[in-house]
């Protein structure tokens, strides 16, 4: 058995990003699943549980903004990290005013969605043996009516926060959009479904207390459709390709 939930989320900007546009990025004209399944993570999350994405409503229109921001070329280097951390003379820093870069961004503006998911039990690690669905539901159906979180829920960049985010019983599909209903079937291409690490979500080192995670991974793709407005994630995610 699994517990759903249908919320409504807004925003100002949102920026889904495509991942053979990094540089400059441009945002997908629809919200992924792995980007939806990081702001519910923002809300509640724990290993043993994961969120599935089963379908996303596009309410407002679908319109971009192209904006600039000053951002660092640089990254931080694990090895500087882990030499600095074992006493070693390394410095991990990343100097703003010599790193500096102005990149152009194509985002999404002024969205609103319906979305519709559930969760799953992983089987990895839980607070106490009689962990069950019903805790966890519970967990996040209140954190949801009260609108807490652990940290900003946001839509694709951290830059862009949700403005508002609401628990609902159904959709009012009367809200959508009419040039988001005269579009009819779109064939959205080939989207960016999730990222999958490949330690499955389970330390490789064995260790819970002290976990380390593997950060190789693999991007999984869908092509989904767009009808009138709503996208039918379950339906389409059964031909995932990587």
């Amino acid at each position: 058995m699994s517990y759903g939930f249908k919320i409504m989320v807004e925003g100002d900007y949102a920026c889904f990003t495509r991942p053979e546009l990094k540089v400059e990025r441009v945002s997908y004209d629809v919200p992924t699943p792995g980007a939806l399944e990081g702001m519910l993570k923002s809300v509640y999350w724990k290993p043993a549980i994961a969120y599935v994405i089963d379908k996303i409503i596009v309410f407002h229109d679908i319109d971009y903004a192209n904006i600039r921001r000053n951002e660092v070329k640089d990254k931080v280097l694990l090895s500087a990290v882990k030499g600095q951390m074992s006493g070693k003379d390394a410095d991990p820093s990343i100097y703003a005013s010599e790193s500096r870069s102005q990149r152009a961004s194509m985002v999404l503006k002024n969205v609103k969605y319906g979305v519709e998911f559930h969760f799953e039990l992983t089987g990895l690690k839980s607070d106490t043996e009689t962990d069950s669905e019903k805790k966890h539901y519970n967990i996040i159906k209140r954190r949801l009516e009260k609108g807490q979180w652990y940290r900003m829920p946001c839509l694709g960049c951290s830059e862009f926060p949700v403005r508002k985010m609401e628990l609902v019983e159904g959709f009012d599909m009367n809200l959508i959009s009419s040039r988001i209903l005269e579009m009819g079937d779109v064939d959205l291409g080939y989207m960016s479904y999730k990222v999958v690490f490949d330690d499955g979500g389970k330390p490789v080192n064995g260790d819970w207390e002290h976990p380390k995670f593997s950060d190789k991974a693999t991007t999984m793709y869908y092509r989904p459709h767009m009808i009138q407005g709503i996208i039918d994630v379950k339906k389409y995610r059964e031909e995932l390709r990587c």
